[in-house]
């Protein structure tokens, strides 16, 4: 072991899922952390999680110190997480400091300020459940009348420093004033803590989008920059790092059926098992109608399949998918499928990711199928989207089942590049359903654009849809300009070229 390696700070696992992968490991053990940001960022919560997750995943007590909100008010809260703090209390798990001024109390500075009786109080309830972790909830309402801040900062050193003597691990919350302006109110808090957290809850597009960040962890390593985080009932916090992403997936030879013969016999013989198939194309040329052959081979050869619709409901679905001769309501009965329709703009996309990645976890399909993907895309910013893409095609990677996407292009002859939405390069197979206009007459070509590990037909064949489903004919012969939209004859071009032949002025002898 190197040199710079042979010592490490040793660390607290905080319990808080995807806290731990961003921190390298969790919370610096026996120091103070600051964890401060605006209204409704969720501070208290992860601090009061931080707390119950030490108890239920590692038997370490915890005291929660509060200075704004009353215990009762504090423990009825998170009692919607599941959280029973009353039987904690009752069991000496954890134990609870009231710190909170009386109603009327007014507090008045007067020569220098003292925390010695507080510091007393948490110092006994800390031996009473031979605590690991403390929080100081809303730390800075108990200086809300006091300018100096070398006293501010004098006064958590003392707090910090006392509770570090009693190995304890401190988390203080404290209150932002905007996003983007400093930790605390009076300047000096950052400065007086180890380690400091920021969680944000920015406006974007319409929507609430929360991140966590680590500004400074003294003297270990960390991840850099922001992560999304969301927060529900049977959770808590949890955090979604794309920094946790690993190229360690595994990779097989085998391959599954697309539910298409013609299909599967372009792609040399079917899908990779393990690959992630972008199926992109205008509205009407049978995206759906693909995904419903790609859950029927699933069905036939007995294998598990989830279908995340976002456009259309479960009766559709299932009707649709009837008038092709896919009986789809039997295969939710035998245990074979499960439908899954959910509008995208119900809930931000770190939800409806974490509500998947459960989905998945919970049914533990060999296929799973979204459709659409361009539906999400329009349920959050840029950047949120890509990261939905990349975490759940990674989840489906690390999980070694075949994934099937389809995308909506806007043009409904040619298209813009499946390159442009940025997701073209985590995906395995790419093809491209298209409308093409021959003789005054609209048809329908597919084409493979890629596929990664093996060879493909690099044709443009035409398909056709009727009522038992998708069949792909022949290639296209004698046009050029299928895709974009705008074909050409190869037999005008040759017309023109003998036309320009027998037209042309003879050579004289001279010449």
């Amino acid at each position: 072991m190197s040199e710079s390696l042979a010592w490490e700070i040793e660390r607290l696992p905080t319990g808080i899922p995807g806290f731990d992968q961003v921190c390298s490991g969790g919370l610096p053990k026996n120091r103070s952390a600051i964890v401060a940001g605006t209204a409704g960022s969720g501070k208290t919560l992860m601090a009061m999680q931080f707390l119950h997750a030490g108890v239920k995943y590692f038997d370490e007590g915890g005291v929660f110190v509060t200075f704004e909100e009353s215990p009762a008010d504090l423990i009825l809260n998170v009692k919607s997480f599941g959280w029973d703090i009353d039987e904690l209390i009752r069991k000496k798990k954890i134990a609870v400091v009231d710190a909170t001024p009386d109603p009327g109390e007014n507090n008045i500075q007067a020569g220098a300020f003292d925390l010695a009786g507080l510091m007393a109080r948490i110092e006994n309830a800390a031996r009473s459940v031979k605590a690991k972790r403390v929080i100081l909830d809303a730390v800075g309402a108990l200086f809300p009348q006091f300018s100096d801040s070398n006293l501010v900062r004098r006064e958590l050193h003392r707090i910090a420093a006392g509770l570090r003597r009693l190995n304890l691990t401190i988390v203080m919350t404290m209150e932002r004033l905007d996003e983007e302006g400093g930790i605390g109110r009076f300047g000096v808090e950052e400065y007086v803590a180890d380690n400091v957290i920021i969680l944000r809850n920015r406006l974007e597009q319409e929507r609430r989008r929360r991140t966590i960040e680590i500004l400074k962890f003294r003297g270990v390593v960390h991840q850099k920059g922001e992560y999304t985080f969301t927060i529900d009932r049977l959770d808590g916090i949890t955090i979604l790092p794309l920094s946790a992403i690993e190229l360690k997936q595994g990779s097989t030879n085998k391959r599954v059926s697309s539910g298409i013969p013609e299909l599967d016999g372009m792609c040399g013989g079917g899908m990779y098992r393990d690959s992630i198939i972008l199926i992109s194309g205008a509205t009407g040329t049978g995206k759906t109608l693909t995904v419903t052959h790609y859950i029927k081979a699933a069905i036939e050869a007995g294998e598990r399949a989830i279908l995340f619709g976002s456009e259309e409901s479960r009766e559709q679905l299932t009707r649709n998918a009837r008038s092709w001769g896919i009986d789809f309501e039997g295969a939710e009965k035998t245990g074979l499928l499960r439908i899954i329709c959910r509008y995208p703009d119900v809930m931000g996309l770190e939800d409806h990711l974490l509500q998947m990645r459960r989905d998945i976890d919970d049914f533990k399909p060999a296929r799973v199928a979204v459709d659409s993907l361009s539906a999400f895309e329009l349920a959050g910013s840029r950047r949120s989207f890509r990261e939905f893409v990349i975490t759940l095609t990674s989840h489906l990677k690390h999980k070694e089942i075949t994934g099937l996407i389809t995308n909506t292009t806007p043009m409904l002859i040619g298209g813009e590049s499946v390159t442009e939405s940025h997701i073209s390069t985590i995906t395995d197979t790419i093809i491209l359903l298209r409308y093409v206009e021959l003789h005054g007459e609209m048809r329908r070509g597919l084409a493979i654009l890629k596929m990664r590990g093996t060879q493909h037909q690099k044709d443009i064949r035409e398909y056709l849809i009727d009522g038992e489903g998708m069949h792909i004919r022949d290639a296209f012969r004698g046009v050029h300009g299928i895709m974009t939209g705008t074909p050409t004859y190869m037999f005008t071009r040759e017309r023109e070229q003998l036309s320009d032949m027998f037209t042309a002025k003879p050579l004289s002898l001279d010449e």
